[in-house]
């Protein structure tokens, strides 16, 4: 192994106007190990990985490869340089095959048939030889993003990336597949490769890296051998205070029943049947939690509920039945009824990217009385100052109503969502992976959020693909698999053992067979 860093910053510094991203950051990152680089939302982390990417142009800085001093003026010079990254949102063409994304933008001459050629055969031998198993010729719509990712992984190493850097690689993966990746990830540090990890959860960070280092606000606050420290002392250097790292929470006093759901079926556009005869209930003062892997309806179960598709059974809020087909069955009928949704999906189906932070804290509720002037105009200025208001509570950052809802980092687009709907007071919230992409400080906040509501007497219907999350925030357990409700369990009286076998179909008494040793 190499005495030089594989990656070396120095004085990095970058701003986007007012706001200074990085502050004077220096890190060394050792060849042939997994560097992990957590940190809050909005701590610099992300643009910090772009420069070295070549996305952004830091103001000041210098970065060493290998003991060389490279610019690094945009992506193409990165590449050269020997760099690949995978982003938290994938950079895939979905109409594509696997094969086609893998060679865009790499292609030998203008023949693209001889570079297809070539792209198989090495991608045969990358698949082999990393543990990638793909099907070439699959389209990116009809795989899993498990798989998405294998192939954004198969693109940087096609490319010769010997340093490979992977922003929130699990914020869309379920447990399983995030063990998985783990375990190429530690195959690529065998075979010599330099990773660069950045992800806000504690247990990745332990489970994997070798060297972690913690920003804050902009700023390097520490770097440490991972085998040294612990996650009580991670969370404490990336917020700057102790942090609960369980939910706190007294025990629920469940009252009237608030939903009931009976027989709720769905067809998707190709024709698949998504919910199979659903039946659950959510009483006031309850979080009931939906487990299951990504994809076996609970999404569907939400936009029904939502009002962004249609279905057909009963639903009924408060003993009154729900439009589920004709006019008042969409999202503005749902919230004039106090139901309330914050979505799995913040970026396509919570926000609008092009709107200011103001304009986005209205979405779903531009009728407000507290928001208009007479039949036609909106109260723009008492918008803006509720804005305010609740980016303060919410610990938005930065707290500025004026920027756009993509000039926020995932994390903090996810609060502007989660602030807007909770400060509501509604009679039922859906929630749909409350803390995808979020910080330990800011999972910490929504969760206690979300328990005051509950404690208001308020039903809460919460959906997340992170048993940890289930297991500790959930009064009640319903478990979904091919859309069936598997089972109910009490966090209790219930394991992730058990809850994993029921995500995979295995039900009933053979799930606590199994779960038991019988």
């Amino acid at each position: 192994m190499s005495d030089a860093p594989a990656i070396e910053l120095k004085g990095i510094s970058k701003a986007f106007g007012p706001v200074q991203a990085n502050k004077d950051i220096s890190i060394r990152v050792m060849p042939g190990t997994i560097h992990g680089i957590i940190g809050e939302n909005g701590a610099g982390k992300s643009t910090l990985m772009s420069i070295l990417y070549g996305f952004y142009k830091a103001d000041k800085g210098e970065i060493f490869i290998s003991g060389n001093r490279t610019e690094i003026p945009n992506s193409q010079a990165a590449i050269a340089a020997g760099i690949g990254m995978v982003f938290q949102h994938f950079k895939l063409v979905e109409n594509f095959t696997i094969l086609e994304n893998v060679v865009l933008g790499a292609e030998e001459g203008a023949l693209l048939r001889p570079s297809l050629a070539k792209a198989r055969a090495e991608l045969t031998r990358l698949s082999e030889e990393y543990e990638l198993k793909t099907d070439p010729d699959a389209l990116i719509e009809e795989i899993g993003v498990g798989m998405q990712q294998r192939v954004e992984i198969l693109k940087a190493l096609y490319r010769q990336a010997d340093i490979l850097i992977l922003d929130e690689p699990t914020g869309v993966l379920t447990p399983a597949e995030a063990d998985h990746l783990f375990r190429i990830l530690r195959g690529l540090r065998e075979q010599g490769k330099t990773i660069v990890l950045i992800t806000h959860k504690l247990r990745e960070i332990m489970d994997v890296t070798d060297t972690v280092s913690v920003m804050r606000r902009g700023e390097m606050t520490a770097t440490v051998k991972t085998s040294e420290t612990s996650p009580e002392q991670l969370a404490e250097l990336m917020v700057g205070r102790k942090v609960l790292l369980r939910v706190d929470k007294m025990p629920a006093k469940p009252g009237k029943t608030v939903l009931e759901i009976e027989n709720l079926r769905t067809t998707d556009d190709k024709g698949v049947e998504r919910l199979k005869g659903v039946s659950l209930n959510v009483r006031a003062g309850e979080i009931l939690g939906i487990a299951g892997v990504a994809g076996n309806g609970q999404s569907e179960l939400l936009e029904i509920l939502g009002g962004m598709t249609q279905g057909t059974g009963n639903i009924r809020l408060n003993g009154d039945e729900l439009d589920l087909t004709g006019k008042y069955s969409d999202g503005q009928s749902r919230r004039a009824r106090s139901i309330a949704h914050v979505p799995e999906d913040r970026q396509s189906k919570g926000l609008i990217m092009d709107f200011f932070a103001w304009e986005n804290m209205a979405f779903g509720y531009y009728n407000d009385d507290a928001y208009n002037k007479g039949a036609f105009w909106m109260d723009n200025a008492a918008l803006r100052e509720d804005t305010a208001r609740k980016m303060e509570k919410f610990d938005v950052r930065p707290p500025n109503p004026w920027l756009t809802a993509k000039n926020f980092s995932g994390g903090n687009q996810q609060k502007i969502v989660v602030a807007r709907e909770i400060e509501r007071s509604p009679e039922l919230l859906l929630v749909g992976q409350p803390t995808r992409g979020v910080d330990i400080g800011a999972i910490e906040f929504i969760h206690k959020q979300i328990v005051a509501l509950r404690d208001a007497g308020k039903a809460i219907l919460l959906v997340s693909v992170e048993l940890d999350e289930i297991m500790s925030l959930s009064d009640r357990i319903a478990v979904m698999f091919d859309g069936h409700i598997m089972g109910e369990r009490l966090p209790d009286q219930t394991d992730q053992r058990e809850l994993g076998l029921l995500m995979a179909g295995v039900d009933g008494s053979d799930a606590l067979a199994v779960a038991v040793g019988g």
